[in-house]
């Protein structure tokens, strides 16, 4: 029997694995290493800084997120063109790219299943409704109606990099974007109220929430700002933690920092919102 031979679609906004941040290059940079540590011939399309097992092709340099002068759009769509070229070589096209490469689905000669990282709003839906793609969620809470579901597979961590520091410490973190969406000032008046220091990781994604709500509470004993950490950093502080807090204020699809806290044997404080009442066990 031929070795099965796969092409994962990933994304390019940041390297895979990402430096610091880049949830689903991190997931596709996961599922790259296990399929090739099962024998199987992965091709996977990222940017050419990337690091990887598998076989590395694309056509972007490095990730358009790091680069002011580089426009996402134009390179995701040179992208998404080159892999669907090369789609007759594959037995699989597996998309972690969103909606794009769902446009252009026609145009694949491979089959192809896509991921769903996350809806990011209700105008993206006729390209996942006409394309002829199967699907799969990352929570069961995520799924949307209409869909050809195959299954709903949870995220992967990579245990190596997270060790179980059970005993953790006085303080709590608070991880993710810095966002309204993550809610980074439910954290600190949470963290206040029960009198624990805090600590923040996460890239700044609206620069007037976090000059506003975030920001003046900062200041390097209460609250800590250490901004996006890489993976190397993300268990050590994990696991000097009391608790994550994930005051979300939004339907999480599932939430990476979630599991790997848990991995670390950190307990997690969230609001029962989108996939935690799937991926938090109680008590």
């Amino acid at each position: 029997m031929s070795e099965l031979r796969v092409a994962l679609l990933g994304p390019v906004a940041w390297r895979t694995p990402p430096r610091h941040y880049g949830p689903w290059e991190q997931v596709t940079g996961l599922l790259a290493e296990g399929l090739v540590a099962s024998g199987v011939d992965v091709t996977l399309f990222a940017t050419l800084d990337s690091v990887t097992s598998a076989r590395l092709d694309g056509v972007c340099p490095r990730g358009y997120a790091d680069e002011p002068g580089m426009d996402g759009r134009v390179w995701e769509a040179m992208h998404v063109a080159h892999a669907l070229a090369r789609s007759a070589e594959f037995d699989l096209v597996h998309n972690h790219l969103d909606w794009l490469p769902l446009a252009f689905a026609g145009l694949c000669r491979a089959p192809m299943l896509t991921t769903v990282h996350g809806f990011s709003g209700a105008g993206i839906m006729p390209a996942y409704a006409s394309a002829g793609s199967a699907y799969v969620s990352i929570s069961d809470a995520d799924r949307a109606d209409g869909l050809d579901y195959v299954a709903t597979v949870y995220h992967g961590v990579d245990l190596d990099g997270l060790p179980f520091a059970p005993d953790g410490g006085p303080g709590l973190v608070a991880f993710g974007r810095i966002h309204p969406d993550k809610g980074t000032h439910a954290a600190i008046d949470i963290a206040r109220a029960a009198g624990r220091p805090l600590t923040i990781c996460g890239i700044v994604q609206d620069e007037r929430y976090f000059t506003e709500q975030v920001a003046p509470h900062i200041d390097g004993d209460r609250v800590t700002f250490l901004g996006s950490v890489g993976p190397r950093r993300r268990g050590e502080i994990l696991g000097a933690s009391a608790a994550l807090l994930h005051p979300i204020a939004f339907d999480e699809p599932f939430g990476l920092s979630v599991v790997e806290s848990m991995a670390c044997g950190t307990p997690v404080v969230a609001y029962r919102r989108g996939s935690m009442t799937e991926v938090v066990d109680e008590g």
